[in-house]
């Protein structure tokens, strides 16, 4: 089950050129693992107008069960990307009385259904979604909770309670991804690796560190490995860190354990899997806008 939000993404290129595309890290992460051939639901508030009634159209299209989603009056929220030439995303957000923030309980289904819970983004930083999914995943004891941190500084308005936060939610959590820009503004007078190695201490078992074309770091309280990134001719990175997590979520969810924990201490296993999320996220990037593969695009 992925949990958060679903909105709208402006993406400007250096040129001025406007493209209007269906996003949010968790409605693109749900897609990802779909269209990557894993069984997915989406939790999250969606508009009743136009621009929702095409992010629902999309989930169902690509495969991803829509019966956790809450149909809202609030106009779809949005985020504008601005694309430079290397293809780096910058995102503004406008979410003031628009619809992602309105997720409340109950949040859809049981626990006892979901395996996996996978959040981050927004859905930790904007009431009344944060704290509703903040007490999901409290409860979620018998699933094994991914969270993708994935910072939006411009949109914290309380970095003290948003880091109070991420604090509680990380001890309920057994993954997380974080990017080394995230680590910049959680841990600002720390090196990437000894912020993301602390993160072990603090709850999860598994840290995913990513750094763009520097690839991926997997670290575990005994073992660390570097998967590299793909090289490949970048269109935009937009939604690209959100087909890593899906791809990493899929293939580490395909091995014969996934109700044991200890599936998380096979440092191979897990290599694996943040191999098969770098090579489905560089195909990501070949793509403009937010755009997953396909199983068979690998």
């Amino acid at each position: 089950m992925v949990a958060g939000e679903a909105l709208i993404d402006l993406v400007i290129s250096e040129s001025g050129a406007v493209e209007a595309s269906l996003g949010g890290a968790p409605f693109n992460t749900s897609r990802a693992v779909a269209r990557l051939g894993g069984e997915v639901s989406f939790v999250g508030a969606i508009s009743t107008d136009r621009f929702g009634s095409m992010l629902v159209a999309q989930l169902a299209a690509d495969g991803v069960s829509v019966a956790g989603v809450q149909r809202v009056e609030a106009p779809t929220t949005l985020a504008v990307a601005e694309v430079d030439a290397t293809g780096a995303a910058m995102y503004r957000f406008y979410i003031a009385g628009t619809s992602a923030p309105l997720l409340e309980l109950p949040i859809g289904g049981r626990l006892g259904e979901y395996d996996i819970v996978f959040t981050g983004g927004l859905g930790l930083v904007v009431e009344p979604m944060a704290e509703t999914i903040e007490g999901f995943v409290a409860t979620s004891t018998d699933a094994v909770v991914m969270v993708d941190v994935n910072c939006r500084p411009q949109v914290v308005p309380d970095r003290a309670r948003y880091l109070a936060r991420l604090e509680r939610v990380l001890a309920a959590t057994h993954v997380v991804k974080v990017s080394d820009d995230d680590l910049a503004y959680l841990e600002p007078d720390r090196d990437a690796r000894d912020a993301a190695r602390a993160l072990l201490g603090r709850g999860p078992r598994v840290v995913l560190l990513t750094a763009g074309a520097a690839g991926v770091r997997v670290l575990t309280a005994s073992d660390e490995e570097v998967v590299p990134a793909f090289a490949v001719d970048v269109v935009d990175t937009v939604g690209a860190g959100d087909t890593f997590a899906a791809g990493f979520l899929v293939a580490w969810a395909e091995g014969d354990d996934l109700h044991r924990l200890d599936g998380l201490g096979d440092i191979d296993r897990l290599v694996a899997a943040a191999r098969f999320g770098a090579r489905a996220a560089s195909v990501a990037c070949t793509r403009r806008g937010a755009d997953p593969p396909h199983r068979h695009d690998l």
